[in-house]
Order: structure tokens, then C-alpha cells, then sequence
């Protein structure tokens, strides 16, 4: 069964006293699809997400959720659309309050439903703390079940990830899969680390300077990125120049891009190619190879030492 779909964005366009933000974006999410938008600091995102969320104005376009027109500052009097919540990078909760009232004040739901709330975000345990007695990975998972007793149908999330540890982050990562499997509220997320997205996206869009350069499945975006931009945002890759495909004995992999798990390399007392540096990343090593001027990263679960000799091949 094909989802309907929930949000349509055309043709947006944003200009501030810095120039343009955002330039004739348009694209289309569907119910229950994770989508993801990515990009570097000052492409775009922030100030697209505010405009989806009815916050801030753009110049020209539309955005409309279930074919409804979500109006932005200057159309309404309280600006913001009930049924899209926004979570920001600087989110604040109400200070001295115990975390029971501040989900009180905002409920919009039933007590079973809220109680649903409270155990995906994990939070039960926090109910009587008052925030000013919480942790920032806590906050943040207060102010989403906040966000989410308004009954939003869709969410979103600003740089969730940003200020967390790695163990914070893991527990935060469980309570957004769980927001659209267990309550059934879509989800855009921004990030630009490439261990948020990949996981959870069904779909990402890659903004630069406030354009969409490149949109798909992540599969797609990490193997067959349009650019050298694109590429660096999903992680570590090599760009095969004329020079290089002729050492790989690939000619066709000129002007492509390839991963280091794609390389394969063996210790050899006679291979051409000399490990010149070794970063150490805990479940693997990434390897530098050089060969008649010419590089390449290659990941590999054995340590190496700089100055040893390798064969380089690609995987099939």
C-alpha cells in the first residue's frame, strides 16, 4: 500500500541582508517516511525547517500539509501550524518547574496516550525533577514529549544529535525510531553526520547554499554522489582521476568516487603501493597508500605500520 502524502514543498525561496538562503526548493514527503536533510553549516536547513513549521516567512513558495496551506508570521496571528511541532537547537523548557507539570500544561491527548509518550522518551524516571536538576540529553527528550502530546502529525528536529555523547545519543536515537514506529508521527530530521542519517533515512536531501543538489535513497548518495560535496558529507572517499584508474586498471572509474571498503589491500613485500599514514578509528584502521604520486584511503581491520608495502585491489 502506498503512503499518501503528508507535506508538499514548492518552489521556496528565501533572501535575507546576507543573501539568499534558500532558492526554489521544492520536494515531497510521504506518511511515515524518514527523511533526512543534509548539508554544511549555512546551506539552508534551519531556515527551511522554520518556514515547513510556519515560523518564518519566505519570500515565495508554499508549503502545505494534507493539501492545507500552512501559513507562515505575517498570515497569522500565533505563528506556528498545530499539527507540525519544531524542535530547535537552542530549545528551552520552563525553569523550576517539575517535568510532571511542564507535560501537564502541554497535553492535548489522553492520559494512555501520554503515558505512551512518556516511556518512548524515556522519561518516567525524571517526572518529578525539575528541570533545572536535568542533564541536556534529558532535557532534550522532555522537550520532544512535550512537543509530542500536542498531537503533532509530523516532527521536527533541528540537529538533534549535535551537543550529545555517544551514549546519550544512542538512547535518543531509540526514542526517534520509536516516534514514527510506535506513534505513528513522520519525522525530518537535520544532520550532517553521516552515523545519524544513513541508518534511519528512507530519503535524504542534500541542500548547498540553500539548493537541492542531490536527493535519494542513502544507498545512493553514499555510492553514486554527484559531487565532491556530496561525497564528504557521508564520509571518508577517494576521487579517481585519469591518473588513478589507470594505476586501479579501471578506466571506467574515471572521475568516480570510491569508498574505502571498496578497496581491498594485502601485505606484501613486493607490492607498489607504501603505507604513508595510519589513523586508528577502534573497529578499524584507516589506511593511506601511495603509489607514483598518487593516493588512496583504504579501511582496514589489521594495524599496519607506515613505510609497509601493499597490493591494492577492488572488492567485487
Amino acid at each position: 500500500m502506498t503512503e499518501k502524502i503528508l507535506l508538499k514543498v514548492n518552489h521556496l525561496t528565501k533572501t535575507t541582508e546576507f543573501g539568499k538562503v534558500l532558492s526554489n526548493v521544492s520536494f515531497e514527503i510521504k506518511q511515515n517516511e524518514h527523511l533526512v536533510i543534509a548539508g554544511e553549516t549555512g546551506s539552508g536547513k534551519s531556515t527551511l525547517l522554520k518556514i515547513i513549521a510556519g515560523l518564518e516567512q519566505p519570500d515565495s513558495g508554499t508549503v502545505a500539509l494534507n493539501d492545507e496551506l500552512v501559513r507562515g508570521p505575517a498570515d497569522n496571528l500565533v505563528p506556528g501550524h498545530p499539527e507540525i511541532a519544531y524542535l530547535s537547537q537552542h530549545f528551552e523548557l520552563p525553569k523550576f518547574l517539575r517535568v510532571e507539570q511542564i507535560l501537564e500544561y502541554a497535553s492535548n491527548v489522553t492520559d494512555a496516550y501520554r503515558q505512551r509518550i512518556i516511556s518512548i522518551c524515556k522519561i518516567k524516571h525524571l517526572l518529578s525533577r525539575k528541570t533545572d536538576q536535568l542533564s541536556g540529553g534529558e532535557k532534550q527528550r522532555i522537550a520532544i514529549a512535550r512537543l509530542l502530546l500536542t498531537h503533532p502529525q509530523l516532527l521536527l528536529l533541528d540537529e538533534p544529535y549535535s551537543h550529545l555523547d555517544t551514549g546519550l545519543k544512542a538512547i535518543l536515537k531509540e526514542v526517534v525510531n520509536h516516534i514514527n514506529t510506535k506513534l505513528g508521527v513522520t519525522c525530518i530530521l537535520v544532520s550532517h553526520h553521516p552515523e545519524d542519517t544513513l541508518p534511519w533515512a528512507h530519503r535524504i536531501l542534500v541542500m548547498k547554499k540553500g539548493v537541492i543538489v542531490q536527493q535519494g535513497k542513502p544507498q545512493e548518495l553514499y555510492h553514486q554522489p554527484k559531487n565532491e560535496y556530496v561525497a564528504r558529507l557521508f564520509g571518508e572517499y577517494n576521487l579517481v582521476d585519469a591518473g588513478l584508474a589507470r594505476l586501479l586498471g579501471q578506466s571506467n572509474l574515471k572521475g568516480k568516487f570510491i569508498r574505502p571498503e571498496q578497496l581491498q589491500l594485502t601485505k606484501k613485500k613486493t607490492g607498489k603501493w607504501v603505507v604513508s599514514d595510519v589513523a586508528y578509528y577502534g573497529s578499524y584502521y584507516l589506511v593511506t597508500v601511495e603509489y607514483k604520486q598518487k593516493q588512496l584511503k583504504v579501511f582496514s581491520v589489521r594495524a599496519l605500520e607506515v613505510g609497509e608495502k601493499v597490493d591494492l585491489d577492488l572488492r567485487k
